[in-house]
C-alpha cells in the first residue's frame, strides 16, 4: 500500500484510503518499529499437510505486521490423547517471527489463518487441518486463560521443542529454562524429523 492511493483521481464510487491509514499500515508492515520476537507451532494431520503448513506461513507473512525470521524443519508425530492408529500423524513445524502487534491480536490472526484452513474444534485432541499455537511471546509470562504465556504443555512437549532447539539452539521458554535442557527431560518417542520434506520461507 503506498500514498499514490490517496492522490489524483478517484474512482466515483470508490473512497480513496485516508493517508493516515496508509501511513500506519506502511509502519506496521515494513519497519517493524519496535518487535517482538515470538514463537508459533504448526501441526496438520489432515488433508495435504505440508501444503497446509507452508499455507499458514505464507498466511502469518502476509499479516501486516509480520515477518516471519525463520522455519524450522518438518517433524512426523504420532497423535496426542487418542487410541494409536485412530488418526493420521502429524506433521510439526516451528516458525519464529517478529511482530508489532500485541498477543491477543496476535492469537487472533492464528485463529483466522486455522478457520481459512476449515479447522473444526469439536473435540480436544480430535483431528484436525491445521493447529496453530502461540508458543512464546517475548519473554511475557501471563497466565490468562484466553491467552497463557508461555503456552502451558510447549515444555513438555518433543514436537514443539526439537523444531525449535533446531532453529534456535539456545533459545530460552521463558519461565521453564533453555530449551535444550528441556529438550533432554522429554521422551522423543513417536516424534520423528522428516529430512525429506521440507518448508520455506515466504518470499
Amino acid at each position: 500500500m503506498t500514498a499514490s492511493f490517496t492522490e489524483g483521481h478517484s474512482d466515483p464510487i470508490v473512497q480513496p484510503v485516508p493517508a493516515s491509514v496508509v501511513q500506519q499500515v506502511d509502519a506496521a508492515d515494513t519497519t517493524l518499529h519496535n518487535p517482538k520476537r515470538a514463537v508459533i507451532s504448526l501441526g496438520a494431520n489432515l488433508g495435504n499437510r505440508l501444503e497446509t503448513l507452508q499455507g499458514a506461513i505464507d498466511a502469518l507473512e502476509d499479516t501486516p505486521g509480520v515477518r516471519i525470521k525463520a522455519v524450522s524443519p518438518v517433524y512426523e508425530t504420532e497423535p496426542w490423547g487418542v487410541e494409536p492408529g485412530s488418526q493420521p500423524s502429524y506433521f510439526n513445524a516451528v516458525v519464529v517471527l517478529k511482530t508489532t502487534l500485541p498477543p491477543s491480536s496476535l492469537l487472533e490472526r492464528a485463529h483466522a489463518v486455522e478457520e481459512a484452513f476449515h479447522r473444526v474444534r469439536d473435540e480436544r485432541w480430535g483431528a484436525r487441518t491445521l493447529d496453530v499455537d502461540i508458543v512464546a511471546y517475548a519473554d511475557v509470562i501471563d497466565d490468562d486463560p484466553h491467552l497463557t504465556l508461555p503456552h502451558p504443555r510447549a515444555h513438555e512437549r518433543a514436537f514443539v521443542l526439537a523444531p525449535w532447539h533446531d532453529v534456535e539452539p539456545e533459545a530460552q521458554l521463558p519461565g521453564r529454562g533453555p530449551v535444550a535442557e528441556l529438550l533432554d527431560t522429554v521422551t522423543r518417542e513417536g516424534v520423528v524429523p522428516r529430512k525429506d520434506l521440507e518448508l520455506h520461507l515466504p518470499e
